[in-house]
């Protein structure tokens, strides 16, 4: 049997549908003592689907009860205004407060660090009142289309001195191991995602300017344009 002439008027393929990017939050705890800054990070685990065995921040997807989640002191106005700019109709102040205690979450179950006053009650979310008010903003990044999986990630930092966090305790997790302190001026020997490194060059740049890091600071954010890295702020 012949196969069939194409004509040129067959139905073209449907094209794969876009994989709408996740809500995530990451957070880079930063240790000044000793005249250096250092920054905690910890390699994610094999199974991973997404960047398995790469050196990443702790953080991960905004849950849909983050909200939910009572805090101790509230983000600074700056830093809520900005988390709010996104798209055309931009975010709730819910919304955008879940993004910064998701991140304080992820911390806690990641490395084992609580940023806020203990909790007495074992049914709270987490065993904390988390502390959002020493937070900065640093940058937005979303996951280029093709990926296994897509997410629209913003990164936040905060000082351990300013959080009274001991920098010799944490714990490593079934979600990041070999966690360490990594020198924020010198490159990482570790395997780390491409944006991690941009996200470190901000960072760099961030101190250089303040070592304080103000609330009020123009916010990254990075995204891909027909294949192409686009930087803008926020």
């Amino acid at each position: 049997m012949r196969p069939a002439r194409e004509t040129g008027n067959e139905p073209k393929p449907p094209r794969p549908a876009t994989m709408r990017p996740r809500d995530a939050a990451s957070i880079m705890l930063l240790d000044r003592v000793g005249g250096r800054v250092r920054v905690l990070m910890g390699r994610r685990h094999s199974a991973h689907a997404f960047m398995p065995d790469l050196y990443v921040f702790p953080g991960g997807r905004r849950d849909t009860g983050d909200h939910r989640i009572g805090f101790g002191s509230d983000l600074h106005p700056s830093v809520l205004r900005t988390l709010k700019v996104a798209g055309a109709r931009g975010l709730s102040d819910t919304r955008a407060r879940a993004l910064a205690l998701a991140a304080l979450r992820e911390l806690y179950e990641e490395a084992g660090i609580a940023i806020g006053a203990p909790l007495p009650s074992a049914e709270a979310p987490v065993p904390f009142l988390p502390d959002l008010a020493k937070l900065r903003y640093m940058a937005r990044a979303i996951t280029p289309p093709g990926n296994t999986r897509r997410f629209d990630t913003r990164f936040f930092a905060v000082f351990a001195d300013e959080a009274e966090i001991d920098p010799t305790r944490f714990l490593d997790s079934r979600e990041l191991q070999d966690l360490q302190w990594i020198d924020v001026n010198v490159t990482p020997s570790l395997r780390i995602p491409d944006i991690t490194a941009v996200i470190l060059a901000d960072l760099r740049n961030g101190l250089d300017a303040d070592p304080s890091l103000p609330c009020e600071r123009p916010v990254p954010l990075y995204t891909s344009r027909h294949g192409r890295f686009v930087r803008t702020l926020l």
